[in-house]
């Protein structure tokens, strides 16, 4: 379905959506509220799509990667896919899976946009609206981004760094959410790396958690 059509569908005001979107982005504080180098749990969400359905499941780890805890939940979809407004469509579920959580992470891992986002990426806002420090991790570069050598650019300002995580594979593209400093998030998933995968360990889980939950509900 052409967006014009999904916007006509589910009666979207994408301008007022855009607004928010640049209100909510100029609360961001990219810069380190803790000392990430001596944090104890890391979190990272995943979210699964199919059909009309949304799966989103949070791990939280320690330092070796032991699985401290995880929870998921399934909800249907209530907003389209449309470029550039996917924290409406995905968030929604995360925040439900988190909220089941005991164990809250230092720091959450989100597969998508932080900084790097034109507006207000999947990292940023999910940041905003639980409290918890983010780093987006996305395996591509947002259209907008300009890279010059390691740094990612938007607008002429670095919101981000590409990390080469795993020998011949396309790099990684890391931008801090908010509560976290660029160089934060970029040490951080360094560190995270598990060879020989190539997402920061708490993603794998998480992917790999989403998986198996997927599978035992039958989606």
């Amino acid at each position: 379905m052409e967006e014009a059509e999904l916007i006509k569908k589910y009666n979207l005001d994408l301008n007022a959506l855009k607004k928010e979107q640049i209100k909510l982005a100029k609360s961001l504080q990219i810069k380190d509220i803790v000392d990430f180098s001596t944090i104890d749990k890391i979190g990272a969400v995943e979210n699964i799509i199919t059909k009309n359905k949304i799966l989103s499941v949070v791990i939280v780890c320690d330092k070796e990667f032991n699985i401290l805890e995880q929870q998921y939940f399934l909800d249907s979809l209530r907003f389209p896919y449309i470029h550039g407004f996917r924290a409406y469509r995905e968030m929604p579920s995360m925040i439900n899976a988190f909220n089941k959580l005991n164990e809250k992470p230092d720091v959450v891992i989100v597969p998508g946009h932080g900084i790097s986002h034109l507006r207000l990426g999947l990292a940023s806002h999910f940041s905003l609206s639980t409290g918890v420090p983010c780093v987006g991790v996305s395996s591509s570069q947002f259209e907008d981004d300009k890279i010059d050598k390691e740094d990612i650019l938007l607008e002429d300002k670095k919101v981000g760094k590409i990390l080469y995580s795993k020998e011949g594979s396309n790099p990684l593209y890391i931008s801090p959410g908010n509560l976290i400093s660029i160089k934060s998030s970029y040490e951080l998933c360094k560190q995270l790396i598990k060879q020989p995968h190539k997402l920061p360990e708490p993603l794998h889980l998480a992917h790999k958690y989403a998986r198996s939950v997927r599978d035992e509900l039958k989606l």
